[in-house]
Parts: structure tokens; C-alpha cells; sequence
């Protein structure tokens, strides 16, 4: 009977579950558990939670969903760093030895790698992005449904607060990042490794996906009279087709993770072969998800790239119309390319020839896009600030990563270097020079505004000193030793001609690693000399687009007067000319959405509810449902949903801004990463 009312209680979970498996994996339990320990004692010391409550918590303000976005994704990218790291050196000590990782450790580390990266680090990244500068960009007070933004964010953390339970509570999959049955179905793999991995994936896609509506009828509707959709910077179009893959490309994923879950958990077939199932129908979902996921990651990346070229250059884009074309012709192409993962299992020849010239075909919109960025350097008065220079170690390291990816379009390739390092090496030199290095460049390029103060510089150049020396040494070597054979995810090998190749891959994981760390002193060192860098006027690029015409930081209302435009860049227009920090026009009250805890209830519910299923703790499962459906209830029967913010306070706030303009030193390009840079840029000729 005890054990009836512990399995009815407690589910699966037990004693058992704890990291003691391994001493490495215990020390990264204890990490974890000591971190968020070490934070909620900080928050009751300093008394901060209040704080935290009301302005974090509860915010429906899009531009702080935006910042907690990258603060979650920087979090979950240390702990990618590190298991990728931790593999590197794995693979270093390996030859013809066990190394220091068991294999099936090892294999655990390359599935929360890989799942981390994608769907809790690169998508939580570019969606802040996007959450934070869209609206700016259009000249809007907010996106078009504030509280779904909220949600949205809270099921993504509550999808990676299940990723960092895992590490502390039972093991993680060992089914890699893309979860292929047979390995995590209930025969091979009864353990609740897999069903973390469905049901985090599950609240990330569905977070997602409503983040692409939202998006999308916010760029639809919301945008300020006077911008067309070809009066739009490249980031609003990148992220406009992004947001539409969102809604197209993410429910196949929900779907495949939900009948993956049937089949664990109701004793379905759909995807076993001897149980009238099929494995290849997980595989189609999946990839249907998966490849214009790819581009998911890299068009907001191709907006930042192309804001800060023509910043930093103080040019027009050149090859607007070009630029938007070819995102939109990207977005498309992107559905009709994922077959190219199937060309070693077994479809006819016709099909794969279909397919490689679909992906081949997808390379020329990205070539147009290299081309007329260079055409925007061309004459152009560049300069080497921080986001530039990941901008140019980009479209140099890409490229690399394109011309790789044409051959292996080509199935006769692709058959000779199936399933080893050089798929690894291709796939990463797209996503870190094309993602992670696009959104340091917006993360680096939009901090003065959310946080008033800029970065500091010489932290920032040796940060990207490290990022750049890293990927080279980590996964150039990658592909010399796909050519020789090396399969990925080995956890040891026996020919030591790979070893010299490892031994350079691993020191590069460490330039990574410093990387990481130089990025975070970069951090604290700028919030320590913030009035040093402090830029209160609000322009410290000599920006272009709308964001950059109030303050730093941008107040919660976003613009005084919903601005209106005639033209592109219609800020540097407005410096041209003369007309730029002029109030001319009389304040009115702003209505704006108060506070709520509503979604950060439901994303809480849904990570315990979860929890409870990865655990089979039914009555908290039952209950934790019960908890968000009766939270949505109530909330629709609140009516006090918005504030006001009067037309005085407003009129207050823009005078003192004003002053602080009209007190602050234009300063000129070559002195723009000085100390006196307060936020007024000299005017381009």
C-alpha cells in the first residue's frame, strides 16, 4: 500500500533520479542547484523581489519581453558552450581510450547541445531581437497582443527551465537534437530522457508559433502612417518572413512531438514499423520543421547584418528592392528543400536530383544578399565598431559555409560524407557566423537603447576576437576530418591521424570558452563605467531608422506622438534636413497595457504540468492543467486592463529629454566609441 501512495504521489520520480550517477554530472547538478540558489538568496538580500514582480515579472511592455528573451538565451548558451566544449575535449582524449565521458553521457551532452542551441538559445535570441526593435522600427507603442507576447515568453522558459531540470532530476535523451524514433520510443529508450525532450520542445514550438502570429499582424497593422512595406528596414522584412516560417514550420514539429508522446505514452504505433507505423513520417515532420527552421535562424540575423552595414556605413542600403526579394524568395524555397536529409535513405534518384537543385537554387537569393551589402560598403564611410566587425567576419566565414552546403546539394557528395564531422562542420559555420554572430551584432548594436548606456569596446573587440578564433580552430578541422571518415558523434576512435585535428578543435573550444567569459566581463564592466558610456540622446550610431529619433532607454510608450513618414531611413532624413529633435505637436494621454501575472501563471503551469508528465505524476499533471485553464478563465473576466499615462508626464518626459539633447556634443563618426558620445550623432553628409 506505502508503495501504491508513493507511485500515486511521486509518479516515477524517486531517489534514484538525483545526478549521482557520475561525478561530472553531479558537479553540474550542483552548479545549477547552487546557482538559482545563490540568486534567489541575492534577490532576498538586496529586497528585490517586489522589483522583480512588478517590473519584470508581470511586464507586458514588448521592449523587456524583449531583454528577457536574450537573458534567457545568453543563460542557456553558457550551458551549451560548456557541454560542447566538455565533447571537444572528450574526443581530444580519446584515441584509443575511454576519454573522461562515458559514452552514454556523452551522448546526453550532444543531445542537450544540440536541442539547447536550436530551440533555447538561437530561437529565444532572435525573437528578443525582434521583440524589442520591430515595434520601434515601425513606429508602433507595442505589438498587437501584448499579454500573447507574455505567454509566449513563459512557455519558452518554462521549456528550458525543463531542459535545466534535467540536468538535476533523471537524465536527459540520448536520441540527439532532432529525437529520431526508434531511439526515443518506449522500447529502446524507457527512460524519461526522451520525454523531456518532447514535452520542452513542445512548449518552445507552441511559444513560437504564437510569437509568429503576433509578429506578423503586428507588422500588418501596426506600422506608423506613412511606412509602407517598402519604406521598411530589412529587419522588419526579415522579420516578417520569419515570423511567417514560425507559423507554418513550427506546428509540424508540434505534431510530430505529440504523436511521438502517444506512442510513449498510450502505446500508439505511428511511428514503429512493425506496429503498422512508420519511422519515415517523424522523419518528413520533423525535417519539414527543421529546414525552414534553419532559416528561421538566419534571416532576422540577415536584417541585423543589414541595419548595421548600412549604419556603420553610413549609406543607403544599396539593392533594397533586391534585399527584399530575396528574403521573401529564401522564405519560400525554404519548404521545398528538406528531402536533402533523406538522400541516403532510399528514395529514387529523380527525387533527390529534384531536391538538390532546390537547394542549390536557395543559395543564389543568399548570394544577392553578400553581393549588395558589399555595394553598401562600396563609397561608404565604414566603421569598425563592435557590430561591424561581426558583420565582415560573416560574410567572409559564411560564404565558406554556403559553398560547403552547394556540395553537399549534390547526393552523390553528400552519400560520401553521410552522418560525419563534415556535416558538423557545415551546419555550424552557417548558425554561428549567420545566427549567433548576426545577434551579438544586434545585441551589441540595440543595448544603448534598451539600456541607455553603450557597451564597452575593448571588451566587445576582444569578445569577438575570441568568437571569430574559436569557430575557426573548433570546426575548420571539422571538415578535413569528415573527409577522412570521421563520424560525428564518437565518443572515442582509433586512428590517430584524426588526433591532430581533435587537439586544434578542442583549443578552439576553449577560445569559446573565453569568448563566453569575455562576454559577460564586457558586460560588467560597461554597468560599472555606465555613466562613462551613458548616450541619454538616444542616436550613439548615427542611426537611421525610427528607433534611434527618442531616447535611451526608450520610454514605455515608445514615441511621444506616433511619428509619420515619408521615405526610407526617414531618421537620417530628418538629420539631413534639420528636423530631427523638434517637438512641434501637442501631447495627448497614452493608453497602455497594465501589468498582469497572468502569463507568467500559465507559462509556470505549463512547465509544472510538464514536469508531472515527464514524471507520471498524474494528479499534479490534472491539476497544474486545471490551474492555467482556470487563470485564462479569470483573466477574461477582468476588465481593468490598461493605463493611462497622462499627456503632462509625457510632455515632461520629452522636455527633459530635449535639454539633454540640446546639452550633449554632436559627435562625429571617428568618435563615436569615445567617452563623450552622449547619444547626438553629427549629421552624414
Amino acid at each position: 500500500m506505502a508503495t501504491d501512495w508513493g507511485t500515486l504521489l511521486f509518479g516515477r520520480l524517486s531517489f534514484d533520479a538525483l545526478p549521482f550517477y557520475s561525478a561530472i554530472a553531479t558537479a553540474a547538478a550542483s552548479l545549477v542547484v547552487v546557482g538559482a540558489i545563490a540568486v534567489v538568496a541575492l534577490l532576498t538580500w538586496t529586497g528585490r523581489w517586489g522589483w522583480l514582480w512588478r517590473e519584470w515579472l508581470t511586464t507586458l511592455d514588448h521592449k523587456r519581453i524583449g531583454i528577457m528573451y536574450v537573458v534567457l538565451s545568453l543563460v542557456m548558451m553558457s550551458r551549451g558552450i560548456v557541454e560542447g566544449s566538455m565533447m571537444r575535449l572528450q574526443q581530444a582524449l580519446a584515441l584509443n581510450a575511454p576519454g573522461y565521458l562515458p559514452p552514454e553521457h556523452f551522448a546526453q551532452l550532444f543531445s542537450t547541445h544540440g536541442s539547447i542551441m536550436i530551440f533555447f538559445m538561437a530561437m529565444p535570441f532572435l525573437t528578443g531581437l525582434i521583440n524589442f526593435a520591430v515595434p520601434l522600427q515601425i513606429g508602433a507603442r507595442d505589438v498587437s497582443f501584448p499579454l500573447l507576447n507574455a505567454i509566449s515568453f513563459w512557455l519558452t522558459a518554462g521549456g528550458a527551465g525543463l531542459m535545466m531540470a534535467s540536468l538535476v532530476i533523471g537524465k536527459f535523451s540520448t536520441g540527439g537534437w532532432s529525437g529520431y524514433p526508434p531511439y526515443t520510443d518506449a522500447t529502446f529508450s524507457p527512460g524519461v530522457g526522451p520525454d523531456y525532450w518532447i514535452v520542452a520542445l513542445t512548449l518552445g514550438s507552441i511559444g513560437s508559433t504564437l510569437t509568429g502570429v503576433n509578429i506578423a499582424v503586428t507588422i500588418y497593422k501596426r506600422r506608423c502612417a506613412g511606412l509602407h512595406l517598402m519604406r521598411m528596414p530589412l529587419f522588419c522584412w526579415t522579420a516578417l518572413c520569419t515570423a511567417i516560417l514560425m507559423i507554418f514550420a513550427l506546428p509540424p514539429l508540434t505534431v510530430a512531438t505529440g504523436l511521438l508522446a502517444m506512442d510513449r505514452y498510450l502505446g500508439m504505433h505511428f511511428f514503429t514499423n512493425d506496429g503498422g507505423g512508420n519511422m519515415m513520417n517523424f522523419a518528413n515532420l520533423f525535417w519539414l520543421f527543421g529546414h525552414p527552421e534553419v532559416y528561421i535562424l538566419i534571416l532576422p540575423a540577415f536584417g541585423v547584418y543589414s541595419e548595421v552595414v548600412s549604419t556603420f556605413s553610413s549609406k543607403f542600403l544599396y539593392g533594397y528592392k533586391a534585399l527584399v526579394a530575396a528574403t521573401m524568395c529564401i522564405a519560400v524555397l525554404s519548404f521545398t528543400v528538406w528531402v536533402h536529409h533523406f538522400f541516403t535513405m532510399g528514395q529514387n534518384a529523380d527525387i533527390n536530383a529534384a531536391f538538390g537543385i532546390a537547394t542549390m537554387t536557395i543559395g543564389v537569393p543568399t548570394g544577392v544578399k553578400i553581393f549588395d551589402w558589399i555595394f553598401t560598403m562600396y563609397r561608404g564611410r565604414v566603421r569598425f565598431a563592435v557590430p561591424m566587425l561581426y558583420a565582415l567576419a560573416f560574410m567572409m566565414l559564411f560564404v565558406i559555409g554556403g559553398l560547403t552546403g552547394i556540395l553537399l546539394a549534390n547526393p552523390a557528395i553528400d552519400y560520401q560524407v553521410h552522418n560525419s564531422l563534415f556535416l558538423v562542420a557545415h551546419f555550424h559555420n552557417m548558425l554561428i557566423p549567420g545566427l549567433l554572430f548576426g545577434m551579438l551584432a544586434g545585441y551589441t548594436y540595440w543595448f544603448p537603447k534598451a539600456f541607455g548606456f553603450r557597451l564597452d569596446e575593448w571588451w566587445g573587440r576582444l569578445s569577438w576576437g575570441c568568437w571569430v578564433t574559436g569557430f575557426t580552430l573548433a570546426f575548420m578541422p571539422l571538415y578535413v576530418l569528415g573527409a577522412m571518415g570521421m563520424t560525428r558523434r564518437t565518443v572515442t576512435y582509433d586512428n590517430p591521424a584524426y588526433l591532430p585535428y581533435m587537439i586544434v578543435a578542442a583549443v578552439g573550444a576553449a577560445f569559446l570558452l573565453a569568448a563566453l567569459a569575455t562576454l559577460v566581463t564586457q558586460l560588467a564592466v560597461s554597468i560599472r563605467r555606465r555613466a562613462a558610456l551613458a548616450v541619454p540622446a538616444g542616436d550613439p550610431w548615427n542611426g537611421r531608422t525610427l528607433e534611434w529619433s527618442i531616447p535611451a532607454p526608450a520610454p514605455a510608450y515608445n514615441f511621444a506622438a506616433l511619428p509619420v513618414v515619408d521615405q526610407r531611413d526617414p531618421f537620417a532624413q530628418e538629420k539631413k534636413r534639420g528636423e530631427a529633435y523638434r517637438p512641434g505637436f501637442i501631447h495627448t494621454d497614452i493608453e497602455m497595457p497594465r501589468n498582469t501575472g497572468v502569463a507568467f501563471l500559465i507559462g509556470m503551469g505549463g512547465a509544472a504540468c510538464g514536469f508531472a508528465v515527464v514524471w507520471h505524476i498524474w494528479w499534479l499533471a490534472i491539476a497544474s492543467l486545471l490551474f492555467v485553464v482556470a487563470t485564462t478563465i479569470a483573466r477574461s473576466f477582468q476588465t481593468d486592463l490598461t493605463e493611462t499615462i497622462p499627456a503632462s508626464r509625457i510632455a515632461r518626459d520629452e522636455a527633459r529629454w530635449l535639454r539633454q539633447v540640446r546639452a550633449a556634443e554632436p559627435v562625429g563618426r571617428d568618435d563615436e566609441t569615445a567617452s563623450r558620445n552622449m547619444g547626438l550623432a553629427e549629421a552624414s553628409a
